[in-house]
């Protein structure tokens, strides 16, 4: 149990993290609060299934063609959907959850309400000090470490990364130097969604796809941003393995622990607002006061 403990929190906890930090960076510079923001995770799920079964294409080729469609299609859904409302904080909350219903519908009429799984890109276990993990398991640890160490370099060691920073500390200062802000906030939204479609490319072989599966981890990923601060990157990425690892002990420690987890993570995220509700590091919150 205690192993089942140790790799679950592991392997969620990574998963939460990249689709957290995903979702700070979108809200963190283009003031967006994206409902959306896991259907396209479960986009790219369903996109990896279609492209092996009916594209009959290796799973890497899939895992690319897969992230690059949904990082391009959300481009577009946001110079369409997103950008004209986008200073009207309520019209763009409505536009993003109308986004991922039309996701999730047109999924649904095109695949069936089925469970469908992927195969496995990797086979066999790994032991280490007595915890069994499966090689699946290691690779997206191993992806989710790289994407995560990627996106640190970027915003702390480029001048991409710099303007990124700029526009979500003062986005009329940032204007007043220069700085296009309309297309910081656009390359902003393509590096969250390409972290939420590469969550879903590494989750793929791991857990079944269905047209529901987007709900889930928002409930969750909600819970970790308002647990780490709104914003905060590093607050996303602590609170994304501490609701990992206690939905884990809920799962495994509890009976029916399985049906509580979203409650758990609720629970928590209630808890944070009304104790702390700038979260571990509510930067954004402490700005605006």
């Amino acid at each position: 149990m205690l192993q089942d403990i140790l790799v679950a929190g592991l392997v969620n906890g990574s998963v939460y993290a990249l689709l957290a930090v995903g979702f700070s960076l979108i809200f963190g510079v283009a003031r967006i609060v994206n409902i959306a923001h896991t259907a396209f995770y479960m986009l790219a799920a369903y996109g990896i299934y279609a492209l092996l079964k009916y594209g009959g294409l290796h799973f890497l080729p899939a895992i690319v063609l897969s992230v690059a469609g949904v990082t391009a299609l959300s481009l577009v859904f946001y110079k369409l959907v997103i950008e004209p409302v986008r200073q009207h904080e309520s019209a763009v909350l409505i536009s993003t959850i109308a986004l991922a219903l039309i996701i999730q519908e047109s999924l649904l009429v095109t695949f069936g309400g089925h469970f469908l799984g992927n195969p496995t890109l990797i086979e066999g276990m790994f032991v280490l000090a007595g915890v069994s993990i499966s090689f699946q398991q290691l690779l997206t640890l191993g992806i989710v470490l790289l994407v995560l160490t990627a996106t640190w370099w970027l915003l702390a060691r480029t001048r991409l990364g710099l303007a990124i920073r700029a526009t979500a500390n003062d986005q009329e200062v940032a204007n007043l130097m220069g700085m296009n802000v309309r297309r910081v906030a656009m390359i902003a939204v393509a590096i969250s969604v390409m972290q939420a479609a590469i969550a879903g490319a590494v989750v793929a072989p791991l857990f079944i796809v269905d047209p529901l599966m987007w709900l889930t981890p928002l409930v969750t990923i909600l819970s970790v941003v308002v647990l780490g601060g709104l914003g905060s990157i590093k607050g996303s990425v602590l609170g994304a393995f501490i609701i990992a690892y206690v939905e884990a002990l809920t799962v495994f420690l509890v009976p029916a622990g399985s049906f509580l987890k979203g409650a758990v993570a609720l629970v928590i995220m209630i808890i944070v607002l009304l104790i702390r509700p700038e979260g571990l590091f509510g930067v954004v919150f402490e700005e605006e006061r």
